[in-house]
């Protein structure tokens, strides 16, 4: 395949290796086969299942965990063949990086992370998602895991924006690590926006105070030659569209500023460089505060975000006090993979929305679906 990239980025064709060595596939790149064994993974389709910010008992068209990797992924290739640079390894990382998240969304995993810190330990769902690839899938009978691509895991194990891994500074990203990191935080600002709306959690009058609202509207309006109230999904796509274009306009600038001419230079870089530009940055995070006031601090979410929790608390402790009860395979694990409270951490992380609270309504009554 003879795709011409940016000699920063990585290559297209050729990985630094996988931890267990296989025959290279003829039809597919390394990271195409990275992004297929993520999509067939187990972990993956549980997606379906997991929260974003509404739970199981809203509509039908609300965003869960798979629908939000899936559009992370594609604005992240988006970006990069904007770019020049690998869109395979964005389109992987972007479809794993959230495999390790707990029910009940980031609630769900402060439940389980306090529950980790009763036993010295903590729970961050990126190292979740990297322990799922490299551990706790295991398709194949030579060894366990996905062995995924040593590119992949890495995007992985840095991939950081403003909710995940939040306590550390990570330095060293690839240039693709950084899109992805970027294509999180666009695609969940658009689509939190669309959901808000949809579940009336705010109105159109209340958006259209926030500039990246405003230009997205007139944009929408000078394209349709009629009002946008009631375009949503144009207004939304609208503010992709502009997210995207900024990024991209000044990371390109950027790169040439700082004369990166080679992945080296890249991941040798002290601070990221795939960013907005200093004029829009404010305008992204005026829209991701409002979301934060109006939406996931709204009652109806906090309220289903504590029931959450006490869902994942009761179940990790019945499990912890309770091993016995586990499925066998869990059992089995005790020691191999990790202490108790690692396996119990394992098994309540992976479970869906759905099935952590019909296992806590079994074991005490206590349900979030009623």
């Amino acid at each position: 395949m003879n795709i011409q990239l940016k000699p920063y980025s990585i290559p297209y064709s050729v990985t630094v290796g996988r931890l267990h060595k296989e025959l290279e596939d003829p039809a597919r790149t390394p990271f195409q086969r990275d992004r297929d064994r993520v999509i067939y993974s187990k972990a993956f389709r549980r997606l379906s299942g997991k929260t974003q910010v509404f739970t199981a008992k809203h509509t039908d068209h609300i965003r869960d965990r798979l629908t939000h990797s899936l559009e992370v992924a594609q604005v992240a290739r988006d970006l990069a063949r904007m770019l020049d640079v690998n869109e395979d390894v964005c389109e992987a990382v972007g479809l794993a990086h959230d495999l390790g998240h707990t029910p009940f969304g980031h609630a769900g995993e402060e439940a389980l992370d306090e529950m980790m810190s009763e036993h010295g330990g903590h729970f961050e769902h990126n190292e979740q998602s990297k322990r799922i690839v490299e551990v706790l899938e295991h398709p194949y009978p030579h060894f366990v895991g996905l062995n995924l691509t040593a590119e992949v895991l890495d995007g992985l194990a840095k991939h950081q924006t403003l909710y995940d891994q939040k306590t550390k500074k990570i330095i060293g990203k690839t240039i693709e690590a950084q899109i992805v990191d970027k294509a999180d935080e666009i695609a969940y600002s658009s689509h939190d926006l669309d959901d808000g709306l949809r579940q009336k959690l705010f109105a159109f009058d209340e958006i259209m105070e926030l500039e990246l609202i405003r230009r997205a509207v007139a944009h929408v309006e000078d394209l349709y030659k009629m009002s946008a109230r009631g375009l949503t999904s144009r207004i939304v796509s609208s503010c992709m569209r502009l997210m995207i274009s900024d990024l991209a306009r000044t990371t390109q600038y950027n790169i040439l500023k700082k004369n990166i001419v080679s992945v080296a230079d890249v991941v040798g870089q002290p601070t990221e460089f795939v960013d907005f530009s200093a004029d829009f940055a404010p305008h992204v995070s005026e829209l991701r505060k409002f979301l934060w006031n109006k939406m996931y601090s709204s009652p109806d979410v906090i309220s289903m975000s504590r029931h959450g929790q006490e869902v994942i608390k009761k179940l990790f402790r019945y499990y912890y006090e309770n091993p016995s009860v586990l499925p066998e395979q869990y059992v089995k694990n005790i020691d191999v993979t990790g202490p108790l409270e690692i396996v119990v951490k394992d098994y309540v992380a992976g479970m869906t929305d759905l099935f952590a609270a019909e296992e806590a309504r079994k074991i005490g009554g206590l349900s979030i679906f009623n």
